[in-house]
């Protein structure tokens, strides 16, 4: 596959589109990092947070966050439940000392307790209820999903008295590859679960195996299968209500017994929220260039969410248009898995994983796309702005937890994300709200605590401000992935919490600019020449929820919004040879 060298003036349209500049917008006097609308004020809340991920108000409106614990292997720090007064914080509960395992993720206050999600013992999602008391009560778990990259990220209570909750998909593209080894290694029969019946196309994808001693081994590994099985064309595989690329939703009268699917087919979805008139949406991280199926997606986006809708994954981008399109077809060879069907070599390309038709699924409908934001930026938290918010009332503002490049796709040579955006909604198109001003986190520019550094979380509170769950610092660290670890590292103690309010008379922010075309070509991520592999796949991070989104969390999932990169694999072998040596 070559990348058409025409497409660089597609690249340059899509950058003055999709990253509009920010010429309204003008330093803090307080923090000269930050760049913000004129009118407009903000100011640090609380810092010294270690992975802040959610935050939430209890009925007397006092402030609460919960700190992730690890991200998306164990780490040290205990998840905990904080509470913010008067720029301090105060530990109410030590989640970690109570069975809870990282990461949590999940926030809200409800009937007076909190809901939390994060990692069940076994390392699956589960939701819990938690009393200020400190009594955690598990409501449900057994998601296998969360044993990955990505996991349960957030959970809101809808208009009907019902708990919605986001569940990420295990592995990039719907299948498990050497960039999933540390989770597989941990959890060797997790695979990305369907929500509903489905049947196969067949395509497996031949890697090394970094199971076994000899480095020469090979594996295949079909979709929606744990690593190293292979799939045939016809192949059914059952659905489950613990799914993952899903929104689920339960009664909390009857937590276990009620809980469903709502929605599904999203690649990593991290929050959903909920206008003035009820109507739900959904912010998702797209694809990575990584793993045995790398995509080299155009978007990340915000959806309008529709009850029983298929959102396409893993087989429609973020804008839910087909990865069979030529458009896609960008990914250098020598970053993709071999490709066999029943044993025959196929062409590398981007193929469907799910036989739509014998599986009752029909194209999404991509009128659900309510905003498109930069590749790899990682939308994570979402939120409406109040009345009190003049012209920009019944906005949806957006977290962007930002990208991990290199890691996160060797295609991107700048970084993106980094800031809070609203959705214009005469344009469909993701404006800076609030950024540093140079691109990418506060701690790349000498600025350490004077600016964003991974937002993953924004609220409005009772008082009509806008607060801002800053998950702190993470860094390249490729040494990592020789220990078993994802190849990041996560330095306690940067996180924190930021509030922004309109000072009187607050001005319009200005026009937005035009609105995007409605089809754009493919654009090359970079000019930059992709490193060659020496084997095939290139693991880039997903966002789960609370470590690198994928790269876009994708999200820990946050958990955005999140994988590792090849070098976990050549480790965990390497570490598998010497205990076969000594032994």
């Amino acid at each position: 596959m070559k990348i058409k060298a025409s497409v660089l003036l597609a690249l340059t349209m899509v950058l003055t589109i999709v990253v509009p500049a920010l010429a309204y917008n003008a330093p803090s006097p307080r923090f000269p990092t930050i760049d913000l609308p004129p009118g407009y004020q903000i100011e640090k809340v609380a810092e010294g947070l270690t992975y802040a991920t959610s935050m939430t108000w209890d009925d007397q409106g006092r402030m609460y966050v919960v700190e992730a614990g690890g991200q998306f292997l164990e780490e040290p720090p205990s998840p905990k439940i904080l509470r913010v007064e008067n720029g301090r914080t105060t530990e109410i509960v030590d989640l970690g000392s109570k069975g809870v395992e990282d990461s949590a993720v999940g926030l809200i206050w409800f009937k007076d307790a909190f809901y939390i999600t994060h990692r069940a013992k076994d390392r699956s999602g589960a939701v819990s209820r938690v009393t200020l008391d400190g009594t955690v009560t598990t409501l449900f778990s057994g998601i296998i999903d969360s044993q990955s990259e990505h996991q349960v990220n957030a959970l809101r209570v809808g208009p009907d008295g019902r708990i919605y909750v986001t569940s990420g998909p295990a592995a990039n593209s719907g299948v498990v590859g050497l960039d999933n080894a540390p989770f597989v290694t941990r959890s060797p029969g997790l695979h990305t679960t369907p929500c509903q019946d489905i049947v196969l196309t067949g395509r497996n994808f031949e890697t090394p195996d970094f199971r076994t001693p000899d480095p020469s081994d090979k594996v295949m590994t079909g979709a929606y299968v744990p690593f190293g099985t292979a799939t045939s064309p016809g192949q059914k595989i059952a659905g489950s209500a613990k799914c993952g690329g899903a929104i689920l939703v339960f009664d909390p009268a009857n937590p276990a017994g009620t809980l469903r699917p709502y929605a599904h087919g999203f690649r990593n979805v991290i929050d959903i929220a909920f206008n003035a008139r009820g109507e739900m949406f959904a912010a998702v991280n797209g694809f990575d260039v990584r793993g045995s199926r790398p995509v080299n997606d155009l978007y990340d986006a915000t959806y309008r969410v529709r009850e029983g809708a298929w959102y396409g994954f893993p087989d429609f981008s973020a804008a839910l248009e087909p990865l069979t399109d030529p458009k896609f077809d960008t990914v250098p060879d020598q970053l993709m898995a071999p490709i066999f069907i029943n044993g025959q070599p196929q062409p590398k390309k981007l193929g469907f994983l799910i036989d739509h038709a014998a599986s009752g699924l029909t194209p999404p409908d991509r009128s659900l796309v309510y905003g498109l934001h930069d590749v790899n930026s990682s939308p994570s938290g979402i939120a409406f702005a109040p009345t009190s918010w003049g012209d920009l009332a019944g906005q949806l503002f957006v977290a962007e937890w930002g990208d991990l490049a290199p890691q996160t796709t060797p295609l991107r040579d700048k970084p993106t994300g980094h800031q809070i955006s609203r959705i214009d909604p005469a344009t469909g198109r993701a404006v800076p709200f609030i950024r540093n001003a140079k691109l990418g986190p506060a701690s790349a520019q000498g600025a350490m605590g004077m600016g964003l550094e991974r937002p993953f979380d924004v609220k409005f509170g009772p008082d009509g401000a806008l607060y801002i769950a800053d998950y702190g610092v993470a860094q390249i660290n490729p040494a990592r992935a020789a220990q078993g670890q994802v190849p990041y590292e996560f330095p306690p103690k940067t996180g924190a919490i930021w509030k922004v309010t309109r000072t009187t008379g607050a001005p319009p922010v200005g026009p937005a600019p035009p609105p995007a075309p409605s089809a754009l070509p493919a654009p090359p991520a970079t000019t930059a020449t992709p490193t060659p592999l020496t084997m095939p796949g290139l693991p880039n991070t997903g966002a789960g929820a609370a470590a690198m989104p994928e790269s876009r969390s994708r999200a820990l999932s946050p958990f955005l919004v999140a994988g590792v990169v090849l070098l976990v694999g050549a480790g965990l072998a390497a570490r598998q040879r010497r205990r076969t040596t000594r032994h």
